[in-house]
């Protein structure tokens, strides 16, 4: 079995977007899920129950299973290691950057992290929808920087007119490229968005939790995050070829942030189902063997905002296996087994 590795986010966008007001309504809605919070600024940065001023080192508990620590970005490899830790038990790790970071800088620093606990869970750009040609004026560098993300947010949504959002979110997108776009209020959006959410043990999925009841009322006018994106679920008992399936993938529509799951890819390898985690523009496979005693399925979950699930659902179908004349051949695994990460203990 692979080790288990936690997603990190990191969380971006000018000062004053609303990545510190995102934040906190992640950990609020944290529930059962564990997050670790790593924050690259400098100066008073409010987060609920810690107060950072410029404090570089210190890591505090959030009193929910949270854990957050001030870092400088030269140090970011160093408390990844920290919070990894299978001690820790996280199952998430937010990077707040700085409101002048270059979140380039730090999406590469986990991209090359030798860390193999950790994997990438996407650039998460945070945009003001009210100052946001404002905000372009004074950063030249915010169309680089949503040109980079995995998901936009457009937060402050309530604070425009709908032409005036409207035309922001047209903007944000053309600039974006295949980034999905979200609108948010208050930094809402739904934490399923940027990771799994955990339940905690005798909760049943779904209902209402205290965190619910103390916050539920924060934004009424815009207490439906989910009607900002969809999530599409494939389940499939008939095997996927390798090479369609690489097409599919490579050619994943605008707007498809995240792709998870497990695919059976039938005679081209048997024994193993492969574990499937793609976040925006990057992908990984992780070959595991099968269950014993359990149906060789493929089930798919994707999530985006703007994306066709009849086509989405359409396309995951032709990459089906169409009976023996359509058996893999022997170099059909190459496109997928380029996004298995090796460890050293693994032939070359």
């Amino acid at each position: 079995m692979t080790t288990q590795q936690i997603p990190v986010v990191v969380l971006a966008g000018f000062l004053g977007a609303g990545k510190t007001t995102l934040l906190n309504h992640l950990l609020r809605s944290a529930r059962g899920t564990r997050i670790g919070v790593m924050v690259n600024d400098f100066g008073d940065i409010g987060i609920d129950a810690m107060t950072v001023a410029g404090q570089v080192g210190s890591t505090v508990s959030l009193g929910n299973g949270c854990l957050c620590c001030a870092v400088d970005a030269g140090e970011l490899d160093e408390y990844l290691e920290v919070l990894t830790r299978p001690e820790s038990r996280l199952d998430v790790i937010v990077i707040e950057a700085s409101g002048l970071a270059e979140p380039e800088e730090l999406v590469r620093m986990v991209l090359a992290s030798e860390n193999e606990r950790v994997v990438y869970g996407g650039l998460v750009q945070v945009v003001d929808a009210a100052e946001f040609e404002a905000t372009r004026q004074r950063h030249p560098g915010t169309d680089r920087h949503l040109a980079l993300a995995d998901l936009v947010v457009v937060n402050k949504a309530d604070r425009v007119a709908e032409d005036e959002l409207r035309s922001v979110r047209e903007t944000v997108a053309a600039l974006a490229g295949r980034a999905a776009v979200v609108e948010a209020s208050h930094g809402r959006v739904d934490p399923e968005l940027l990771f799994d959410r955990v339940v905690p043990e005798g909760e049943i999925e779904g209902q209402m939790s205290i965190e619910d009841i103390l916050y539920g009322s924060e934004d009424d006018d815009h207490a439906h995050p989910h009607a900002t994106y969809e999530s599409l679920s494939v389940t499939s008992s008939t095997p996927l070829h390798p090479r369609r399936l690489m097409a599919f993938l490579d050619s994943r529509p605008e707007g498809l942030y995240r792709i998870k799951g497990f695919v059976d890819l039938g005679p081209a390898d048997p024994a193993n189902r492969y574990a499937v985690h793609a976040v925006g523009r990057f992908l990984r496979f992780y070959p595991e063997p099968w269950p014993a005693g359990e149906e060789h399925l493929t089930q798919l979950v994707l999530i985006g905002s703007g994306t066709d699930a009849s086509a989405l659902r359409k396309d995951l179908a032709a990459c089906e296996l169409n009976g023996p004349q359509d058996t893999p051949d022997e170099h059909s695994m190459w496109g997928v087994l380029r996004y298995v990460q090796r460890t050293e203990e693994e032939p070359s």
